[in-house]
This record gives structure tokens, C-alpha cells and sequence, in this order.
């Protein structure tokens, strides 16, 4: 009895044979003159090898049908229990959130030195924790007793006692001048006690450490972002002033006046494409001019005395991208150092200023947030750029294809904050610098 299968319609099976033939009908003729038994035989072997087709084509039809299932319906949850890394999607490491804890993939570049092949913690210039720490061996259980003992011994051991300490004497002190985000800060010229500050909302803040009580907030100067600030070599009350508004102010700072020398938006807001902000700023002090540069890569000058717009703009730096910082050579003010969002630092000859027409370009790996030249012997130039590099350039006159010194340093944040720029310290002598 042959196996029973699942009812389905399938099409009927026929048979064809060659009966015009000679061969086909001697074979007839033989196949008539078989005996039963193995007539027999062969009708078994057809029986079976019908019975096979039918569940060969049973079984495709049962594949395709489950084939059709799954894509009409769910696709079926799967649950790997294989180390999978959720920055590269490689199996074999884990890398990522786990918990509140960010393991780096050893598949991409360093996030401190932006270098392949290890990780952040395994970083050769990583600092450790541990680094100029020195922990106590033992707890302090000493009385007071055992350190009047002990001063009779040593006299270098401090007194129990601090010393008498002033009232009303600040040392040091933390006051919130302004509301928004602080984008630059601005030493006064010859009065050590003042320190300026600009925001993000155009104000500026006036700091004085003798009175530190006393809060100066100048809020009507710009409706912008403040971007960037000068006092004027010939006048120290004289402060000039760069913002996101597309404009220049001279404020003084006794009265608080302030008066615009240029507005590069004089047709309002006429788009995101065409809106001019200034961001980097200088003074030229024997030329008499205020330099700023704009977010499409152009230069402009302002004359000090006429306060009016001197010459066409320049292209310093690739169209369309921000030119953040400007500043004159201290010793040869034609010298201007310039950088921006290209990935460049440029050195250019004032007198004669046209667009490609660089006496040098300082190539960096990523955005370039400051550049200054040194100042006691202007010969040396300091930059900082968005990869975690500060780089040292000896001299100005010799190769500056390669900086003579990079120091790793973490500064490349990725958050909306005001960026980070090391700056030269100028009571020193020696090529030492800050951080800013």
C-alpha cells in the first residue's frame, strides 16, 4: 500500500510514449510477450517512482509556502550570545556604553592622539591617575601630643595654627557676570587687575579683582555673539570688538558708549548663505588699522583715525569657511599670521596682500582654532588645532613644512563649547605658553 501524503492539487502525471517508431513497437511486442511475473515488476518500479515525484514536489511546495510565511509575517526575533562591538559591528570585542562605563574600539583611532591601534586607555601619552600622586602609607593617627614632640625635634614642621588671616581680604573668588556662555577673554593692557570678557549673547563683562563686588555688564553693545576683542595700542580705555552680527564696535569703557565702524550685513538678514559674521581680530598699530575676517574667508581693514571701510575684502583662506584667528608679527607688523576652518595657517606680507599670495602655508589634520607668533621675539609661531595637537614652529624664515615640536593635549571636547587655544605667556621671556 503506497504512503499517503498531503492532499494537494497537483497536476496530472501523463505518460508519453513513441508508438510511430520501429524501436518502440518491437518493444511493445516484446513488453506483450513478458511473462506476468515480471509484468509485475514493472508496474511496482513505475508505482514508485511516481510516488517519489509526488513527494519531491510536495516538499517544494511546502518550502515555498513557508518562504511565503515568513515574509508576510514577522521576521523572528534571534538572540546572539557572540561579543559584538557596537561602534564597528564586528564580532570578537565589545566596545561602546556598558552601563554607565565607554569602552573604546580597538578598530578605530585613538579619541586622545586621533591615532590607530590602541585604545584611550592604552594611549602612550595618556596621563595616568596615579601621575604626581603619592599615596599616605598609613593613616594619621598621631595626637596632638606626639606633634609638640615632634616640633621639639624638627623645626620645619608647620605650626598647629594657621596664620592670622585678614577679614574681608578675597584671595580668590567666583561671581557669574553674564547669563550665556563666555566666547573670549581680553587681559587690560597695563592694568593687571582687569580682565574683559564677551559672551554669547554681546554682552561684556568687566572684572576688576579689587572689587570684586562691583559687577560691570555692558549688554548693549552687539546682539550677537562676541567673538572676538582688542584695546587700541594708542588708547587703553579703547576697546574694539568683533561680533556674529557682521559688525565692529569701539566702546569706551569709562563711559560705556559705544559707536559701530562697520556693519558688513547692510541689508539685514537675507539668508543663512549670505550672512556675514566676524570672527578673528587684530590692530596694526603702525598702519593705523583694525584687520577682521569673516566666515567666508575674506579679510577686511578699518582705518583707526577716519573709522571707515579701507579697500575691497581679500580672500586670505578657502571660500566659505571661517577665518577664526588674526594676529600682526610684534616685531615686523607686516607679517600677518591668520588660520581657519581649512586646516591651514597662513603667513602673509601686508604689503602686498592679494588673495594666494601666501608667503607660507602651516598644513594642520584638522580646524585650526588659534595661531600667535611669539612675543618678545615674534620668529616662533604657536597653533592650536582640533586634533589634540598644540605644534611649536621655530622660525618663520626657516622650513615650516613640519612643526619642530607637537605636544598631545585633549582638548577636542566634540560639545558646543567655546573652543580651546593656548596662547604665549608674555611676561616670560622664553618661548613658554598658557592654555586658554
Amino acid at each position: 500500500m503506497p504512503p499517503q501524503t498531503r492532499r494537494m492539487s497537483f497536476p496530472r502525471v501523463v505518460i508519453e510514449r513513441d508508438t510511430d517508431s520501429e524501436e518502440s513497437s518491437s518493444s511493445e511486442e516484446e513488453e506483450e510477450n513478458l511473462p506476468p511475473e515480471e509484468e509485475e515488476e514493472e508496474e511496482e518500479e513505475e508505482e514508485e517512482f511516481l510516488e517519489n515525484e509526488i513527494e519531491e514536489k510536495v516538499e517544494e511546495d511546502c518550502v515555498v509556502e513557508e518562504q511565503e510565511k515568513k515574509k508576510k509575517g514577522k521576521v523572528p526575533i534571534t538572540i546572539s550570545l557572540k561579543k559584538v562591538c557596537k561602534v564597528c559591528k564586528r564580532t570578537g570585542h565589545e566596545a561602546g556604553f556598558k552601563g554607565a562605563t565607554y569602552i573604546d574600539c580597538p578598530m578605530k583611532p585613538c579619541y586622545l592622539c586621533k591615532m590607530p591601534g590602541h585604545t584611550t586607555m592604552t594611549c602612550p601619552y595618556r596621563v595616568s591617575m596615579e601621575h604626581g600622586v603619592v599615596p599616605a602609607p598609613k593613616r594619621n593617627t598621631r595626637s596632638p601630643l606626639d606633634f609638640v614632640f615632634e616640633r621639639q625635634i624638627k623645626s620645619n614642621v608647620s605650626t598647629i595654627k594657621p596664620a592670622f588671616v585678614i577679614p574681608n581680604q578675597i584671595d580668590c573668588a567666583v561671581i557669574r557676570y553674564h547669563s550665556r556662555r563666555i566666547t573670549c577673554l581680553e587681559f587690560h593692557p597695563t592694568n593687571n587687575n582687569i580682565l574683559l570678557s564677551g559672551d554669547k549673547k554681546g554682552q561684556l563683562g568687566v572684572w576688576d579683582y579689587d572689587k570684586v563686588h562691583d559687577k560691570t555688564v555692558y549688554g548693549n553693545i552687539h546682539s550677537c555673539i562676541l567673538n572676538n576683542m582688542r584695546f587700541n595700542p594708542a588708547n587703553d580705555g579703547t576697546l574694539y570688538a568683533a561680533s556674529s552680527d557682521g559688525t565692529i564696535s569701539c566702546t569706551d569703557l569709562e563711559s560705556g558708549m559705544s559707536s559701530s565702524l562697520m556693519d558688513v550685513n547692510p541689508d539685514g538678514w537675507q539668508g543663512a548663505n549670505t550672512w556675514r559674521m566676524l570672527y578673528g581680530m587684530d590692530i596694526n598699530p603702525d598702519k593705523g588699522l583694525v584687520l577682521v575676517a569673516d566666515n567666508f574667508g575674506c579679510l577686511y581693514m578699518v582705518d583707526v583715525r577716519s573709522h571707515n571701510k579701507t579697500g575691497e575684502a581679500i580672500l586670505i583662506h578657502k571660500k566659505g569657511t571661517k577665518v577664526v584667528g588674526l594676529q600682526c608679527n610684534p616685531v615686523q607688523p607686516e607679517l600677518l599670521l591668520s588660520c581657519g576652518n581649512d586646516h591651514f595657517a597662513r603667513i602673509w606680507d601686508m604689503r602686498k596682500l592679494e588673495a594666494g599670495s601666501s608667503l607660507a602655508d602651516l598644513p594642520h589634520r584638522r580646524v585650526v582654532n588659534s595661531a600667535y607668533f611669539s612675543p618678545q621675539s615674534g620668529c616662533k609661531i604657536l597653533t592650536t588645532a582640533q586634533d589634540n595637537r598644540i605644534r611649536i614652529w621655530d622660525s618663520i624664515f626657516g622650513d615650516l613644512e613640519t612643526p619642530s615640536r607637537e605636544i598631545v593635549h585633549s582638548h577636542d571636547f566634540n560639545r558646543h563649547l567655546t573652543p580651546f587655544r593656548a596662547e604665549w605667556d608674555p611676561k616670560v621671556i622664553n618661548s613658554t605658553f598658557i592654555m586658554n
